[in-house]
């Protein structure tokens, strides 16, 4: 009779027996294109995961655009609201800038051209290049307004302003009147602004110009400002304004821009030494020329998890993203929809299922000026006045990029706003 052989393994014939771990999927290799709220995110989230990340974009920096305003007039500096890429990418080593324009893209090839001839090859791409000014097909618009949408245009709209006020002062141009053509939050908060400068600064760094040589009128189409906002906060808002002098041109269409002036669909003349345009937005050209799915205003159609229907490796998000149900172009969706895009490319990498975006709702603020704000909750509660005007300030530098531009923007804010009259007019200088 044979022995029985021992159910008892030896180490050698256990080590023989184990099954062979499973392979760890490659690191996916990630594009990222634009640097904004949307792209930064997803960047982060994705080298957080161990993806290798391109992130591409025309310049070397990314810019916090709701605080541009405060840049054309003069109430922070440019590099306040500016970080540059390298120094974000340096906290990843995973992570690599490129700066240039998006040229083309092949879907099929899975391949992003670039302006400067640089083609990368990818296994999922993000597209959030964020939106550009929309002219709207306004005669004399894109000739003779200004913009606000980078840090150069902002800047050029300070240079502008501040000569003008100079050759005011000198006796070389008769008057400053400014018009702004839009009543959403950056129409609202840039004219917020523009009367506290008018109200407060002016006369004390520009003594020799009299009242009646200054304005400021705000333009809008519809008959109310802050359209996603509940009616009580946008006659709030209206009320402010004109409080703090600013003409209200309520329920008024443009109808072309002339050096000197805006014309009006009634045709009344608004006489205008700075026009700032800011009704709205669109896709940018190197997006619309790439064949995308594009909805209103140019934006990519996209599924609920937010990529495309026939290319499920691409995702998009940010402002240029169009979701089934559509969300507000403001930072809040974008943080949020990076941060998921990010979260699925790892997912759908580890051959998980990806998952629908889900839009957490944190409410919605806007500044109108000095010590008066409007914000609106995700409960449908309102305030408006002192506090939501403290929280817009708080939230607004939480968000920023860098120790520094947080110490340096909170301090400014603190001597143009609640410092003595002298204060807000040194900023200005």
């Amino acid at each position: 009779m044979a022995p029985l052989k021992s159910a008892v393994k030896t180490p050698v014939e256990r080590v023989k027996a184990r099954p062979k771990p499973a392979r760890r999927p490659a690191r996916p290799r990630v594009v990222v294109v634009g640097a904004g709220f949307a792209g930064l995110n997803a960047a982060r989230e994705l080298a957080r995961g161990g993806a290798l990340v391109a992130l591409v974009d025309p310049r070397p920096y990314t810019t916090f655009q709701p605080l541009l305003y405060q840049v054309a007039t003069a109430g922070i500096n440019a590099g306040d609201v500016a970080y540059p890429l390298r120094a974000f990418a340096g906290q990843y080593p995973n992570v690599r800038v490129r700066v240039s324009k998006l040229n083309n893209l092949h879907l099929d090839d899975k391949r992003v051209e670039l302006a400067d001839g640089t083609v990368i090859d990818y296994d999922y791409l993000v597209l959030a290049t964020g939106v550009t000014t929309n002219w709207l097909g306004i005669n004399g618009a894109r000739e003779h307004a200004m913009p606000m949408y980078s840090v150069r245009d902002a800047v050029t709209l300070r240079e502008r302003i501040q000569r003008c006020l100079e050759e005011t002062a000198e006796g070389k141009r008769p008057s400053t009147h400014v018009v702004i053509v839009g009543g959403g939050p950056t129409g609202v908060e840039t004219a917020g602004v523009l009367a506290e400068l008018r109200r407060r600064t002016i006369p004390l760094t520009h003594p020799e110009i009299k009242p009646e040589q200054t304005s400021i009128t705000l333009v809008e189409r519809l008959s109310y400002v802050l359209a996603p906002y509940k009616p009580r906060l946008r006659d709030a808002a209206a009320n402010a304004l004109r409080k703090r002098g600013v003409n209200l041109r309520l329920g008024s269409t443009v109808a072309a821009i002339e050096p000197d002036a805006v014309i009006l669909d009634d045709g009344t003349r608004l006489h205008s030494d700075v026009t700032i345009w800011a009704p709205g937005v669109i896709a940018p050209k190197e997006v619309a020329d790439c064949g995308l799915p594009q909805g209103k205003g140019g934006r990519v159609v996209v599924t609920e998890a937010l990529n495309l229907e026939d290319h499920p490796e691409v995702f998009v998000a940010g402002d240029l993203a169009l979701p089934p149900r559509p969300l507000p172009q403001v930072a809040q969706p974008a943080i949020q929809m990076g941060k998921h895009v990010g979260r699925q490319i790892l997912a759908a990498a580890q051959d998980r299922p990806i998952q629908r975006f889900s839009y957490r709702d944190p409410g919605i603020m806007a500044i109108v000026g000095r010590a008066e704000a409007v914000i609106q909750l995700r409960n449908g509660a309102t305030m408006h006045g002192l506090v939501p005007w403290l929280a817009w300030i708080l939230v607004h530098i939480a968000y920023l990029l860098g120790g520094r531009n947080r110490i340096t923007v909170l301090n400014d804010f603190f001597w143009r706003y609640l410092g003595p009259r002298h204060s807000a007019a040194s900023v200005a200088e």
